[in-house]
């Protein structure tokens, strides 16, 4: 016989418990990366709907990402319209290159002058190990994404934290810059002018390394094709598998 239940008894709580899908820092770093390997090129749409079924989250959540990827330069946040990976003119772009050339001098500068500069040498020799295992193996995103992480992680070492801040947006919408506008038939980061730059790093010698960091951004430069250019619809889900 079957026990009736009284007005006051709670009803049984299910016994699976709620998806709680990806946190907020997994999805920012997932999203990020996709943008730095150009999964999500420029002008992508980034419907909450679509991104919470992917991570299996709420729309909430969604909501508190896209606003980090905003402050980082990476995304754009349009009333009426919605999130949108970031698109830089031409104009944007010449004035991002135009920067780094009169900061990352200053990083290298201040690299230089780091008590510990021969561990922070070894984890930059390490990086650039991982440059050249990625390129022998031609995986493209992986190069893509390294490219830009040694400029970061050099700035993040300067012991400066606003210029690691501001180096860190500006390598952000580089990579955004690079996937616009890149020519097909050369590398936007020829592949030992990092390893040049290290071992001038490592030898204490910060002319020479400041001389090799602005030929380098140069032929980032020379490398572009700053046209307006359009970029084709991107499938959400396939380029964040």
């Amino acid at each position: 016989m079957r026990r009736r239940k009284t007005k006051y008894e709670p009803a049984r709580r299910s016994r699976r418990a709620p998806r709680e899908g990806l946190a907020e820092d997994a999805i920012y770093d997932r999203l990020l990366a996709a943008i730095f390997e150009h999964r999500l090129p420029p002008g992508t749409k980034l419907g909450e709907d679509r991104l919470a079924a992917i991570y299996g989250v709420s729309r909430a959540r969604i909501r508190r990402v896209l606003p980090r990827l905003a402050h980082e330069g990476v995304v754009t946040l349009e009333p009426n319209r919605g999130a949108f990976v970031a698109k830089p003119t031409v104009a944007e772009a010449h004035a991002v290159l135009e920067t780094r050339r009169v900061l990352e001098p200053g990083v290298v500068e201040r690299f230089v002058q780091q008590p510990d500069r021969k561990a922070l040498v070894a984890r930059l020799r390490q990086h650039v190990a991982a440059e050249r295992r990625a390129r022998a193996a031609s995986d493209t995103r992986s190069i893509v994404r390294l490219s830009g992480e040694f400029h970061i992680l050099l700035a993040d070492m300067a012991g400066n934290l606003l210029m690691a801040k501001i180096m860190r947006e500006l390598c952000s919408l580089t990579c955004l810059i690079i996937a616009l506008y890149d020519k097909p038939s050369v590398p936007s980061c020829l592949g030992e002018e990092h390893a040049e730059i290290v071992e001038a790093l490592a030898a204490g010698d910060g002319g020479r390394a400041t001389q090799l960091m602005v030929q380098h951004l140069e032929h980032v430069e020379e490398n572009l094709d700053l046209t307006v250019v359009e970029s084709g619809p991107v499938d959400l889900e396939s380029a964040l598998d």
